[in-house]
């Protein structure tokens, strides 16, 4: 899901850690606002993952992050996503992003380098297999979480559909690639004219579905 750069939206879901940071941790999560979302309010995917499992998961997530991101001091900062990393002993990476490269970058219209950029068509390469391919490098297991569709009605990124579902089939592809890529797909999970799915700007995921969400990760990972 994509943000609108407003300061009271990005107050909403600043990055943050879903348990207290002295407890050793094997769980990391970064992305954009679709991981972040709710996290001051404890409710972010991070937070139910971290509760489901009953164990701490690290948040490094950031509203309005991109794959994609040339300016070096945000960049640092976590903007762009592969930068949120930090060193650990971690078992799982629970990672997202692409939808601001599309939806900020080129506004869902004529994205096909863009698209490009982010993730070749057979998965193989791009900004997207080069991160991940540095996850899994450190040993850990990663899950990459896909977006929510619109539910077809009220949406700003309704015409982002497309887009979203041709970046996700690369993804899809590329999790093909490596046994320790998880692909977990959300475009099922949004019935047509829910809109409960949503937060208020329909674009964000509600703290019911970060809380959906949160449980499917959670069982990617009980199960492997």
């Amino acid at each position: 899901m994509r943000c609108f750069l407003l300061p009271f939206l990005m107050l909403l879901s600043a990055c943050g850690d879903a348990v207290p940071t002295e407890q050793p941790s094997r769980i990391l999560a970064m992305g954009d606002s679709l991981m972040a979302w709710h996290s001051l309010a404890g409710k972010s995917i991070a937070d139910t993952v971290a509760r489901e499992l009953q164990e701490p998961v690290v948040d490094r997530s950031v509203s309005a992050a991109r794959v994609i991101y040339k300016l070096p001091v945000s960049a640092a900062a976590g903007m762009q996503i592969r930068n949120q990393y930090r060193p650990g002993k971690w078992d799982w990476v629970i990672v997202n992003g692409g939808g601001n490269d599309l939806w900020l970058g080129c506004g869902c219209f004529a994205c096909n380098r863009k698209m490009d950029k982010l993730i070749s068509s057979d998965g193989r390469k791009g900004a997207i297999p080069g991160m991940l391919s540095d996850l899994r490098a450190t040993g850990a297991k990663v899950i990459y979480v896909g977006y929510l569709r619109s539910p077809g009605v009220g949406s700003l990124i309704e015409h982002c559909r497309d887009e979203g579902n041709e970046l996700e089939t690369r993804i899809e592809r590329l999790a093909a690639l490596d046994e320790g890529i998880y692909f977990l797909s959300l475009k099922d999970m949004v019935p047509f004219g829910d809109r409960s799915y949503h937060a208020l700007d329909m674009i964000h995921p509600s703290v019911k579905a970060s809380s959906e969400i949160g449980r499917k990760v959670a069982g990617i990972i009980q199960t492997n």
